[in-house]
């Protein structure tokens, strides 16, 4: 009686490790993706990259020479920086002046992601 005991308690024992087993397995299968470690610098986007002509009215605020549209964007958030038009509490929310008004179509207030909208219509 006491062997039987005895296989009964190692039956546990083991059952109790082979659970465990399963549980590291489930825990260890989940990993994140790894980054990839490459030497090569990303290629930017040849259509990004293409010049473009800015009419009058995007001009007065990013020079009238043609530059690509990553660089419009650099330079207009720069303007809208240095004249402070960034709404304070809403963050997403810019507040045009005159030269603004004119490129987002009369609105006074627009947020970042419509800025975008608006500011294709005035490149060529």
């Amino acid at each position: 009686m006491a062997a039987k005991k005895g296989k009964k308690a190692a039956k546990k024992g083991g059952a109790k490790k082979g659970g465990a087993k399963k549980a590291a397995k489930k825990k260890g299968g989940v990993k994140k993706a790894a980054k990839k470690k490459s030497g090569a610098k990303r290629v930017p986007n040849a259509a990004f990259m293409a010049p473009k002509q800015p009419d009058a009215a995007l001009s007065a605020i990013v020079g009238g020479n043609p530059i690509p549209r990553t660089e419009i964007t650099k330079k207009l958030w720069g303007y809208i920086k240095r004249n402070g038009l960034q709404d304070a509490k809403e963050r997403r929310m810019i507040n045009a002046d005159d030269k603004l008004r004119v490129v987002f179509g009369g609105k006074g207030k627009v947020s970042m992601f419509e800025m975008t909208k608006l500011v294709n219509k005035h490149i060529k």
